[in-house]
Order: structure tokens, then C-alpha cells, then sequence
């Protein structure tokens, strides 16, 4: 199933909080990307209907494992591409904004090959 990158990046704020907090609210969600509360709503009612999450009694939300394997893919991308732009002289700030805008879209064989290049750099 193809998943929209708006869809991604919540997905990947969620897993964000969750390592970082501990649990996940709609209000750290907005504040994460910058989002109004209804947009979150919306995402979220989105994302519960094709049971990437759950949400809990106390309002907290949790990712399912197949929100959590959209979530950690997309993550595992953004941490990498970042750490490879810094590599290249990048500001830490700039490369994570450029992570992000192609975290989405850059093929398979292209991400594989710079993996391997982080993983092969000695720094």
C-alpha cells in the first residue's frame, strides 16, 4: 500500500516522541511539525482508519507494527541522509531540513549505496 509523505512525516513524529518522551499526544504532534491541532486531528483519525495507530484510553496514541515499520523506515532514512550531508561540510541544521525534504523519494539503490558510504567512512 503506497502512503502519502504527509502520512510518512506523522508517522515519524510520532516514533520521534515516543523514543523522546515516551508516549505520544495529539499537542506534541502539532508542535513537532509545526501543525495546527485540527490538521492533527484530521491525520490522525486518517491514520487510525488504516491502522497504523491506536489510540488509548487517555487520549496518548501508539503506532501500530505497521505504523511502526512506515515510521522507523522513514526515520532510519532521515537519520542517515542527515549524518551523510553532514559528513559532506553541512550545517547539522540545514542537513536535516534537506533529510527530510527527500527522505520520501530517493530510490532504493541510491539510499543503499549511501549507507554504505556512512557505514564504510572512517571519521
Amino acid at each position: 500500500m503506497k502512503i502519502q509523505k504527509s502520512a510518512e512525516d506523522y508517522l515519524e513524529a510520532m516514533l520521534m516522541l515516543q523514543e523522546d518522551r515516551g508516549y505520544i499526544r495529539s499537542i506534541d504532534i502539532a508542535a513537532q511539525l509545526g501543525v495546527t491541532k485540527p490538521s492533527v486531528s484530521v491525520a490522525v483519525k486518517r491514520l487510525r482508519e488504516n491502522g497504523y495507530i491506536t489510540m488509548e484510553k487517555d487520549g496518548h496514541i501508539a503506532l501500530t507494527d505497521s505504523g511502526m515499520a512506515i515510521a522507523d523506515k522513514v526515520y532510519r532514512r532521515h537519520r542517515t541522509l542527515t549524518e551523510f550531508f553532514v559528513r559532506l561540510g553541512v550545517e547539522p541544521s540545514t542537513a536535516a531540513e534537506d533529510a527530510c525534504k527527500i527522505e520520501h523519494d530517493i530510490s532504493a539503490p541510491t539510499f543503499e549505496a549511501i549507507c554504505r558510504f556512512v557505514d564504510n567512512r572512517e571519521d
